[in-house]
């Protein structure tokens, strides 16, 4: 099994996350690149050398409209309500380092919500759908703290323009390097969170930050001898979100091993560990409490293996037609998929005469083969029928039905080869969506968070 462990004995912030991913990936200028090009309004990401305690890892230095992210004053996605009192922070060396500023009434400064940051998510970010729903369910976990501690509502959280792009670039960073490495399984060790106290605007905060410990929670942590915020917001929400669970390095076969830093030196190495490698058995996520599941019946895991052909082995029978309708063509179709066909398709194509024409084709069982061929007969215009033998690779398939505030939904999975895909049953998504008034890309994501 692909395990990645993350050792946090020295906290966790984005940036270092980020810089320790991209130390496990090879083509490290091709990932940055990909950063880069993904559309973050005034980001740029560079990669730089770092040594701390005669330890050579990556720092991550974000830029903001070409001014990095230590050169001013920005908020690591700390809410407020609608008031003037604004919540900035500082980094922890190249980790964020919360505080809280209060500006005269004379000052302005652009502010957005959760419904502007998921405009600019899944509007302008070039990403794929999995990791655009990971960054939004990063930010809701962080949302919701700022709203806990507060006492405002999520909707009424608010994020200052300049921190809120250095926040989109290190959530973004993470969930794409997540993505690219498809870790079967996230290890996160005991995360030292620092100890003492930070001063605000309000006063004298104790370490972990409220933020912080309201998204920790049930997850093991501990203070240690290191004064100073060692663990944002940020990345406890990063580390809650994507671990499988928590607790020390598991017996593992290590083939890569990243050091993201941060910018300030203590007495032991400021950084974050990441290692990837192989481990034999699979563990599950215990740590953190997750929403009811049941696995799919016997008969609903058959329904699906034989819907999908999880057979080695596949017959393509195809043929050529251009004197049928449309609807008669959808009709045999139809009479196809009902006799157990694993695929039916249509591929546009010209013929004799210039005539433009339909290649329709079936993937079927070996032993429905003469079955097809006899529909294919009576229900195309057809006087010949081709027929292929393939030796195909599947993945293996099966479905979770998983228990939501808004319904069941069924949850495809298949898996093999070295990865893992999932997939929400479109068919559920479109009901909560009429039901709840919502967009299918909201049901998508609701549903998503539910699951984690």
């Amino acid at each position: 099994m692909k395990t990645l462990y993350i050792d946090c004995s020295m906290g966790a912030a984005g940036d270092m996350l980020t810089a320790a991913l991209l130390e496990l990936i090879p083509d490290r200028e091709k990932i940055l690149a990909k950063l880069n090009s993904r559309g973050i309004p005034g980001v740029v990401f560079q990669a730089e050398e770092s040594v701390k305690c005669g330890i050579t890892g990556t720092h991550m230095s974000v830029k903001v409209d070409g001014v990095e992210e230590d050169e001013h004053l920005h908020d690591h996605c700390h809410g407020h309500g609608h008031d003037h009192e604004h919540h900035h922070d500082h980094p922890h060396g190249g980790d964020e380092h919360e505080h809280e500023h209060e500006h005269e009434h004379g000052h302005s400064h652009h502010h957005s919500g959760l419904h502007d940051i998921e405009h600019i998510v899944y509007d302008h970010l070039k990403l794929p759908t999995e990791v655009a729903l990971n960054v939004m369910a990063v930010y809701h976990e962080i949302a919701e703290a700022e709203s806990h501690v507060h006492g405002v509502p999520v909707d009424q959280i608010h994020f200052h323009e300049v921190g809120m792009m250095d926040a989109i670039a290190d959530i973004t960073a993470v969930c794409l390097l997540m993505y690219t490495l498809k870790p079967d399984e996230v290890v996160v060790s005991p995360i030292h969170v620092g100890s003492g106290q930070v001063k605000c605007a309000h006063g004298v905060l104790p370490v972990p930050a409220p933020a912080t410990a309201y998204i920790l929670r049930d997850i093991p942590t501990y203070g240690g001898n290191i004064q100073g915020e060692l663990c944002t917001p940020t990345g406890a929400a990063l580390l809650k979100h994507f671990a499988t669970r928590f607790g020390s390095q598991p017996l593992m076969k290590t083939s890569a091993i990243g050091y993201g830093m941060g910018k300030k030196d203590f007495p032991q190495a400021n950084c974050v560990r990441a290692m990837l490698g192989e481990t034999e058995d699979a563990n599950k996520k215990t740590d953190v409490a997750q929403p009811s599941e049941r696995t799919a019946s016997a008969p609903e895991q058959a329904s699906f293996a034989e819907a999908c052909g999880a057979d080695k082995t596949v017959v393509e029978l195809s043929c050529n037609v251009d004197d049928m309708t449309g609807e008669a063509v959808g009709f045999a179709m139809e009479r196809l998929f009902e006799a157990g066909a694993n695929e039916v398709y249509t591929v546009p194509c010209g013929m004799k005469k210039s005539r433009p024409g339909i290649l329709l084709t079936v993937l079927c069982k070996p032993e429905d083969k003469e079955k097809m061929v006899k529909l294919l007969f009576a229900h195309t215009t057809t006087i010949g029928v081709r027929e292929t033998l393939f030796n195909r690779y599947v993945l293996d398939r099966r479905i979770e039905t998983i228990d939501t505030s808004m319904g069941p939904v069924r949850k495809k999975i298949s898996s093999g080869y070295d990865v893992t895909r999932m997939k929400y049953e479109h068919e559920d998504l479109s009901r909560i969506a009429k039901e709840q008034g919502i967009s299918l890309s909201e049901a998508l994501l609701r549903v998503h968070m539910e699951d984690q």
